[in-house]
């Protein structure tokens, strides 16, 4: 998908304004209250074996790799490292449960867009039901919000089964209980707004269950412990969820896991009991890869500056592991100049007709730099750079700075291209002919070069944090994919194996001969998958006694 054309800019940015405007109006969450409140028992055998994914509906070869790898029932994955790790690949068996953590299509939520990118792959990947399909519970993300949840309920609270997974849930949120005294609670945290009451009374009636005994594994849609450096209250739902429902119980929750950021990234840190937390991300799952170069070495959380007036004492968490890493994160970052023209063409279209009329606008006004046409050019730059800096909403104080000294190279370029037009010959042309030559000749050149502007100031932005999404957007990179496989064992503990996917596949044949659930399309050459890091122990069950 071309994430920075304009027309896909332009809608997106009206669905998201229009969806934070009056979000709260479309909430359907208080509705959910007339729905089925239970939990889903998986707590029986000694073991189990669960996925977990997200950010998945983009386009089809990303989204449907990390599908087809999901539905195998073994998968042979590669130790960490870069191909000259020691160690045998490890065999992992498909999980009994698939967890999608938020974002099921791109842009916006419809039902034609979840049926082209994300149920048609799914289904493609495990056609037909068999006796152990695995069952699927999703967690809407933002972009699943951006109708209200319409489209998101009517697929995946209906129980209806997409090929051979099967749907049991009737709410946006849910609980799973797992072998050992494990708990899997999604929350569905509206636009990052709130916890609806309804929802809180589904997780207290789902609390009177639990003792000092249970392990709490937490999933919200967004990663808001490393978004707290610009939204300081971005923890605060998540953090009054737990001070609220869980800690009254005595139940611990050693790990939070959320999408929403495209790359996989890991926080540990001590938790309240000092047993310690792991804070992960993983949202690889199909979406575009965002690079984790920007990721701090360590935060608190909740953070020192938060704005609640009851919070959790702050604890500090490092980064203990990211794939892609940071440097090959930051090496990735410099394709923007092939990449951006290449993958965004209706971009360097724009830049390039508003580059077009800020040279005729100073070619038209010889010896004056103050004319109502210049001072129109020179506005709309500065409007087009501070729009980009702050598309994502309101920000701070450097996100405003970027915005403004983003606009000075480009009208830098705009009076350097019109020195440049006036000294050619066919600035002497009369018009029209002067100007369409200028939209024929000078638009295509001055739009791949302001593109090339465009980015080196996101490679330079991002070491502010700003624009980051931006940059990696550009960029359009499919592959390093990641999703997680998750075992909790037979004597308790719970292990994360985060699979990376260095290629996605990109050439396909269709398997007419395979079993009735195999899958519809295979590729033509193995897709290769190895950990991001060594496989995590996030809670041995019997370190610690009592």
């Amino acid at each position: 998908m071309a994430w920075l054309n304009p027309g896909l800019l332009a809608g997106t940015a009206l669905r998201v304004m229009l969806a934070y405007m009056f979000g709260g109006y479309l909430d359907k969450r208080e509705l959910q209250a007339a729905l089925s409140d239970r939990d889903f028992d998986h707590s029986a055998g000694e073991e189990i074996w669960f996925d977990y994914t997200a950010d998945v509906g983009d386009g089809f070869d990303a989204t449907y790799t990390v599908a087809y790898l999901l539905a195998q029932r073994r998968l042979t994955v590669e130790p960490a490292g870069d191909g000259g790790a020691e160690g045998a690949p490890l065999e992992l068996p498909r999980g009994e449960l698939l967890v999608l953590g938020g974002d099921q299509v791109y842009p916006t939520a419809s039902s034609p867009g979840y049926e082209n990118r994300w149920k048609g792959p799914y289904r493609a990947a495990m056609p037909e039901p068999a006796a152990d399909s695995p069952t699927l519970f999703a967690l809407p993300g933002n972009h699943d919000w951006y109708d209200g949840l319409t489209a998101f309920l009517r697929l995946f609270a209906q129980r209806d089964p997409v090929g051979g997974w099967r749907t049991t849930q009737a709410r946006s949120y849910f609980a799973l209980a797992l072998p050992h005294r494990w708990w899997l609670l999604a929350i569905d945290i509206q636009l990052s707004a709130y916890i609806d009451e309804p929802q809180l009374d589904y997780f207290r009636t789902v609390a009177e269950g639990l003792g000092p005994d249970d392990r709490i594994i937490l999933v919200p849609a967004q990663p808001s412990w490393v978004k707290t450096h610009e939204s300081p209250d971005a923890y605060d739902s998540v953090d009054y969820f737990i001070r609220t429902i869980i800690e009254p119980t005595g139940a611990r929750i050693p790990l939070l896991l959320a999408g929403d950021v495209h790359h996989y990234a890991r926080y540990a840190g001590g938790g309240p009991d000092g047993r310690g937390r792991q804070l992960l991300t993983c949202g690889g799952g199909g979406a575009y890869l965002v690079g984790t170069d920007h990721l701090p070495d360590t935060i608190a959380v909740p953070p020192e500056q938060t704005i609640s007036r009851r919070s959790s004492t702050p604890r500090a968490y490092e980064l203990a592991g990211a794939y892609p890493t940071r440097p090959h994160s930051r090496r990735l970052g410099w394709g923007i100049f092939a990449r951006l023209p290449r993958r965004n063409p209706g971009f360097v279209g724009l830049v390039g007709v508003m580059q077009t009329l800020l040279m005729l606008a100073f070619v038209t006004s010889p010896g004056r730099w103050i004319t109502p046409a210049t001072v129109a050019g020179v506005g709309a730059v500065f409007a087009g750079t501070l729009l980009f800096a702050l598309v994502l909403g309101t920000r701070g104080r450097r996100h405003w700075i970027a915005g403004v000294l983003h606009a000075v190279p480009h009208i830098a370029l705009g009076v350097a291209g019109a020195a440049t037009w006036s000294a050619l010959p066919l600035d002497d042309l009369p018009n029209p002919w002067s100007t369409l030559l200028a939209f024929v000749v000078y638009l295509p050149v001055i739009g791949i070069v302001d593109a090339w502007l465009v980015g080196v100031y996101l490679l330079v932005a991002r070491y502010v944090d700003v624009n980051v999404n931006e940059l990696y957007a550009g960029l359009g990179i499919d592959d390093h994919k990641s999703f997680l496989r998750l075992h909790i064992d037979r004597d308790g503990t719970l292990t994360v194996y985060p699979v990376a996917v260095e290629k996605v596949a990109r050439s396909w044949r269709a398997d007419p001969s395979g079993p009735a659930d195999s899958s519809w399309i295979v590729p033509d050459r193995p897709v290769r998958t190895r950990l991001a890091e060594p496989p995590v122990v996030v809670d041995r069950a019997k370190v610690f006694p009592g």
